[in-house]
């Protein structure tokens, strides 16, 4: 989960980290600061009474404190709607694109458009030794980074770092408009592998993971500057319906509704 539709997210995504202010829901009561562990982001929200959250699709995975509970966030490929009487308090970590499978131990297109107990994805004796740990941490924040630190340095996982630097040039030419068969072949990979790649790092398969990054890039534009048509044409849309029709379809709303919740 992030915050409001604001910031350019190509080069933050493409070099393994999720914009700070840009593209996860518009919650009011909404504050991150850059994690310790590499890419990865710490967030809190406070549900505001009257307001609908709105979490948007990026690519990424997040291990969230939630109501007492650990959850995991899977990679959404459209927005996740939650009303203002399900979220209270929330506190989570977002992992760069590509690094939560390797935190959790399976691939993320297994909890696609999910929020999945842990307990469900470890076991249930494990993690209640860790939710009394967070329970009783002075900043739940830094007991999530320190959890996943610990998961990312335990030797079985340690190869998975292996896998980032291909991750992040994936990302980052697909966030440059490069296509499917260029990037393949860029990183080595037939289109196969690829998109087996995406699916079991990003939790969809490349050209899904394209539009993703596109509508993150066109909304970080339009929260600085220019029109829509305008922002169309630069984020690699054929026109302003283009666009429109792209945002509906991942976000749910139209761009001028979503730009509209910023900084609410």
């Amino acid at each position: 989960m992030a915050a409001d539709v604001t910031a350019d997210v190509t080069a933050d995504l493409a070099h393994g980290g999720n914009p700070p202010p840009q593209g996860r829901h518009s919650v009011r009561m909404y504050v991150e600061w850059r994690s310790q562990l590499e890419g990865a982001v710490v967030w809190t929200h406070h549900g505001a009474p009257e307001e609908e959250g709105r979490v948007l699709p990026d690519g990424c995975m997040d291990l969230l404190w939630w109501d007492g509970a650990l959850v995991v966030a899977g990679p959404d490929t459209r927005a996740h709607v939650h009303s203002p009487q399900t979220v209270s308090r929330i506190t989570g970590l977002r992992f760069a694109p590509g690094t939560g499978p390797a935190v959790f131990g399976l691939p993320a297109y297994e909890v696609r458009d999910q929020r999945v107990p842990l307990g469900a994805v470890w076991p249930e004796s494990a993690v209640r030794v860790l939710e009394e740990r967070i329970a009783s941490a002075a900043e739940p924040g830094r007991a999530l980074e320190i959890l996943a630190g610990e998961r990312l340095g335990d030797e079985a996982l340690k190869r998975s770092r292996t896998a980032r630097p291909l991750n992040r040039s994936v990302v980052e030419l697909l966030a440059h408009g490069r296509g499917v068969a260029e990037v393949a072949r860029t990183v080595g990979l037939s289109e196969r592998q690829l998109h087996r790649r995406c699916r079991d790092a990003f939790g969809y398969g490349p050209k899904t993971l394209t539009r993703v990054l596109r509508m993150q890039r066109a909304l970080g534009m339009a929260g600085r500057t220019g029109s829509l048509a305008e922002v169309a044409v630069a984020s690699g849309y054929a026109d302003q319906a283009h666009l429109s029709r792209e945002v509906r379809a991942l976000a749910g709303v139209p761009p001028a509704r979503l730009l509209g919740l910023r900084g609410r």
